[in-house]
């Protein structure tokens, strides 16, 4: 398939002085996408999912594929009939625990999905019945200790492990492929989080007396945001690596991973634009309810910087209050940006490390979407 056309600028400089927009604009950087995958998958010990819910654009799927990327973490039936239109040689892994039974069976027959990921009995029997369990590998999702992640994907989802080995023996008995998989919680701050669930692992495995097919240690890797300094990938890695070591799994087990923030939120930033200042308090073009959500979810904090091209701004700086453009009161982001003191209506903001959770979070609230994309930089 033809790549969708997207304008391309040198700078988001370059980019303001040929558009002068007045709508948000999101900056996709394909190099840096690029970069990011290939360096996430030269350290794996294993196969990488790219978790399509953070950020599903086009020219994001692309680009990680062209970098090698070549399984990716879906969620939803629009989520494999994305990944299975784009790319006829990628993977879709069908990984959410609750399933309707007309998803389960086109996600089988129509899109040639096999591994399923389930965390309850009834689940399991969904599985069985919609796909006969030929060729399935039924991945049991392990619930595990919360470790401080921003957000603590256990609550939600995860058998017990003596749950788990009782669904790993049941996979089998039905003739199915048996794997386990575990996600510590989005942007972990903490790598150890990864040894003490593969602990858990060790401790299901001895009891189900399963052979695993695949071992899927989930997402979690953290990036740097403001106020924010997130382990080196290297650290999450080395225990990773001590964990699977402790454990002797077969040779022919699949390890996988499905990282999200880690491979594309420092590959893209948008530029919004100031609508009106009233004293310390400005008003821009996106929001809480748009591009900006994890700012009151997660308390997420950006770098920013004012851009005016072609004319000076102030040296000294102060913290305003942002508020999107939704007419209501909850639209309001919840830290300053520390800007020039003379910050004026006209003026664009970019808003950098703003790739995962962004354009996919986006609403139609008050009928306010961004929508437009470019690319910076050279080609990746």
């Amino acid at each position: 398939m033809d790549k969708p056309i997207t304008a391309r600028f040198l700078s988001v400089e370059a980019m303001i002085t040929a558009l002068e927009p007045s709508y948000p604009v999101y900056c996709l950087r394909p190099a840096t996408l690029a970069a990011t995958a290939r360096d996430f998958l030269a350290r794996f010990p294993g196969r990488v999912l790219y978790a399509v819910k953070c950020n599903p654009h086009p020219l994001v799927l692309r680009t990680l594929h062209d970098a090698g990327v070549r399984h990716f973490d879906t969620a939803s039936l629009p989520e494999i009939a994305q990944v299975r239109e784009l790319f006829r040689d990628a993977g879709a892994y069908f990984m959410h625990p609750v399933k309707s039974r007309a998803t389960i069976q086109s996600a089988y027959t129509v899109y040639g999905v096999r591994d399923f990921v389930i965390d309850h009995p009834a689940e399991l029997a969904k599985l069985v019945e919609e796909t006969g369990g030929e060729e399935v590998s039924a991945v049991v999702r392990l619930a595990t200790p919360h470790a401080g992640a921003l957000y603590d994907l256990s609550t939600k989802f995860g058998a017990t492990p003596a749950l788990a080995a009782d669904l790993l023996r049941a996979a089998r008995a039905e003739g199915m492929r048996a794997g386990l998989a575990f996600h510590i919680g989005s942007q972990c701050l903490a790598p150890t989080a990864f040894r003490t669930a593969l602990e858990i692992v060790g401790e299901v495995i001895e009891a189900a007396k399963v052979d695993l097919a695949t071992l899927d240690v989930g997402g979690g890797f953290a990036v740097s945001y403001v106020g924010v300094e997130a382990p080196p990938l290297a650290a999450y890695m080395a225990e990773i690596a001590a964990g699977l070591a402790a454990l002797r799994l077969r040779n022919d087990c699949v390890v996988m991973c499905e990282p999200g923030r880690a491979l594309v939120a420092s590959g893209c930033s948008l530029v919004v634009q100031v609508q009106l200042r009233k004293n310390e308090q400005i008003y821009i073009n996106d929001g809480i309810y748009g591009s900006l959500s994890e700012m009151a979810t997660a308390r997420l904090r950006y770098p920013v910087r004012l851009i005016r091209p072609g004319e000076p701004v102030a040296e000294g700086t102060r913290e305003f209050t942002v508020n999107g453009p939704t007419c209501d009161s909850f639209d309001v982001l919840p830290s300053p940006f520390p800007l020039p003191e003379d910050v004026r209506e006209g003026d664009w903001i970019e808003i950098d490390m703003i790739g995962a959770y962004s354009n996919a979070g986006r609403t139609r609230f008050n009928g306010f979407f961004p929508d437009t994309f470019v690319e910076i930089g050279t080609p990746a």
